[in-house]
Parts: structure tokens; C-alpha cells; sequence
């Protein structure tokens, strides 16, 4: 069955897709939250929490606006950071890279296969250093566009700016190596 296929029956709320495409995503979404919130434990609870969410908001996926991963995926990156906003977050050393959250997808046991992780990376390390270091802040540490702007020094609309751009430029080089948006 194809990914659409599943898609369209979860958004019926089929269990059995759900189950499928909890299968598929479960690990790589728990593996971008345990970037943010540094916790195994707590991303394994928030990723049940995100699981959730997503089926009861099924109807609200809408694929002519991107792909089903990434509709999780923000859902995931949003509740991560939520967990993040708590004093005890904001004091701890944020030091992680994109080049770290490539190594951890690769690491683990999933149906991705080396290509893909290789077109990844080629994605990531393709950006200017501009772009990854303010994708690297937002997306992988946890930093409001507030606090990249107050950390780099740079105007809030800058930080805006360059994060559109960025991702912009991310979904071009997704459409140059499969041909999808």
C-alpha cells in the first residue's frame, strides 16, 4: 500500500494505518525530540503524547501543503520545545548540530536506507553557514527566533527572514534529489 494510500485511511481513522504509520515514524520523531529535550525517557512520553495528538487531529492534514512526515514532524518539534521552555532547560549547555541529528537517525534501526541518509546529510551540508546556524538554533536546540536574534545579535526579522530562506532553500534541494515538494 502506498503512503498516500495509508495516509488517506488514517485521516478515516483506520487503526491499522495508524498503527502502520506509527511503525514507520515512531522512532525517527522520538529520535528529533531526544534531540531537544535531551531525556530518553521524556521524549519516549512526549512522542506517545505527539502519536496521539496526530490522530486526534487526522482530519486536519492537509497534503497539498507538504508531506505527512513533516505535518508530524512540526507537531513533534512544537511539543519538544514546549517541554524546553521550563527554567531548568534554558540553563542547561544547548550544543547539538545538524551533523549530530544526521549520525542519530543513522544509528538507529529504521526502514531508511543509506541513501537517504546520504542525501540528508548532502542536504544539510549544502546550506550556507548562515542558514545552518540558524536552523541548527531553532530547530535542533530549541531557541525561539527571540533568542536566535538576542544570541546572534541580529534583528528579529533577520532571524525571520534567513529562517524562510533556509528552509526555502532545504525544500529545493529536497525537490533536486527526489523530485517531490
Amino acid at each position: 500500500m502506498s503512503l498516500d494510500e495509508l495516509v488517506l485511511r488514517f485521516k478515516k481513522k483506520d487503526a491499522s494505518a495508524f498503527e502502520r504509520l506509527y511503525e514507520m515514524y515512531s522512532q525517527s520523531i522520538q529520535g528529533v525530540i531526544a534531540n531537544v529535550v535531551r531525556d530518553e525517557a521524556r521524549a519516549r512520553e512526549i512522542c506517545q503524547d505527539v502519536f496521539l495528538k496526530v490522530w486526534e487531529k487526522s482530519d486536519m492534514y492537509d497534503a497539498s501543503k507538504g508531506r505527512f512526515f513533516t505535518w508530524i514532524l512540526n507537531i513533534a518539534r512544537n511539543a519538544a520545545i514546549d517541554e524546553t521552555r521550563s527554567k531548568h532547560f534554558k540553563e542547561q549547555k544547548r550544543n547539538l548540530t545538524t551533523e549530530s541529528f544526521v549520525g542519530r537517525l543513522e544509528a538507529q534501526d529504521s526502514t531508511y536506507s543509506e541513501e537517504h541518509f546520504n542525501v540528508l546529510n548532502r542536504m544539510v551540508k549544502g546550506l550556507k553557514k548562515k542558514c545552518l546556524q540558524i536552523i541548527e538554533m531553532l530547530y535542533y536546540k530549541g531557541f525561539t527566533q527571540k533568542e536566535v536574534s538576542e544570541e546572534l545579535d541580529i534583528p528579529l526579522g533577520t532571524v525571520k527572514t534567513r529562517n524562510r530562506a533556509c528552509i526555502g532553500k532545504l525544500r529545493e534541494n529536497l525537490k533536486d534529489n527526489d523530485g517531490r515538494s
